[in-house]
């Protein structure tokens, strides 16, 4: 068994991330319609004509159809072969940068799926589902004794959840500063709720530094997606823009690395 994960690890890690975002395609489809991941099974979503299990193989499936349903033969949006790719590539990239460590490497590539469903919903809908950013903080408190990034060299069991819990409280009130600041000196939202929530969960899985290492992150991106849209007159300066995606961005690379930019909170 342990030949086995050494040798195929990062392979088998890719094949059951591209199937777990092949889920996330329903979560991200369906949770904003308030309609169930569960039932029904994945329908065409032109003609609703259930997909039978050989045409929803990830990405595979995609390809040899060409980007077309087989029963209507209308297309179908390159985004579900990109998620499934992504989260494929995503659980492989964890696997090896967590070598010895394949619990956190797991644990870590589900989180991961989650904020990029995160990001996809919220830049459809500028909502961000409770299940998703409350699910990552208690995800995230759940694997913190098996952390490395909360490895304690004293063995004190306790002192992981105390760090899990110092970085979603930290997430979630400099959320909260933020937005209250934003909104005293703008008049009018500068961070949304489901955020700060965010912010959270990203705090219970890399602590307090990943937390100020995603606001930075984020706000680079977000500042360099706003600006560019702008100047392409796509984008008002007083327009809505959705901060999640950004967000996500950042605490998705926190997994797999903190910048030093956090260095005061460590």
């Amino acid at each position: 068994m342990e030949l086995l994960l050494t040798s195929w690890g990062a392979p088998l890690a890719c094949l059951f991330g591209s199937m777990y975002g092949s889920f996330l395609n329903v979560v991200i489809y369906r949770w904003p319609r308030e309609q169930s991941v569960v039932t029904p099974r994945s329908r065409c979503p032109h003609c609703r004509v259930p997909i039978a299990w050989y045409d929803n193989l990830p990405v595979l499936s995609w390809l040899i159809l060409l980007g077309r349903g087989r029963c209507c033969r209308q297309p179908i949006s390159v985004r579900y072969p990109l998620v499934e790719a992504a989260c494929g590539a995503l659980a492989a990239g964890l696997w090896l940068r967590w070598t010895g460590s394949a619990a956190f490497a797991g644990a870590s590539a589900l989180a991961c799926g989650s904020l990029l469903a995160v990001a996809l919903i919220d830049w459809d809908t500028f909502l961000i589902p409770d299940e998703l950013s409350l699910g990552l903080a208690l995800g995230g408190l759940c694997c913190s004794w098996f952390n490395p990034y909360f490895k304690s060299e004293a063995g004190a069991w306790w002192l992981p959840v105390w760090w899990s819990l110092r970085g979603a409280a930290l997430g979630f009130s400099l959320g909260w500063a933020v937005a209250a600041a934003g909104e005293a000196a703008f008049k009018k939202e500068a961070l949304g709720g489901g955020d700060v929530k965010l912010l959270a969960g990203v705090g219970a899985w890399t602590g307090a530094t990943g937390v100020f290492d995603c606001m930075m992150i984020g706000s680079l991106l977000g500042s360099i997606y706003g600006v560019g849209m702008m100047r392409a007159g796509k984008l008002g300066r007083g327009d809505p823009m959705p901060f999640g995606p950004f967000l996500s961005v950042g605490a998705i690379f926190n997994f797999f690395h903190l910048l030093p930019m956090g260095w005061p909170l460590v």
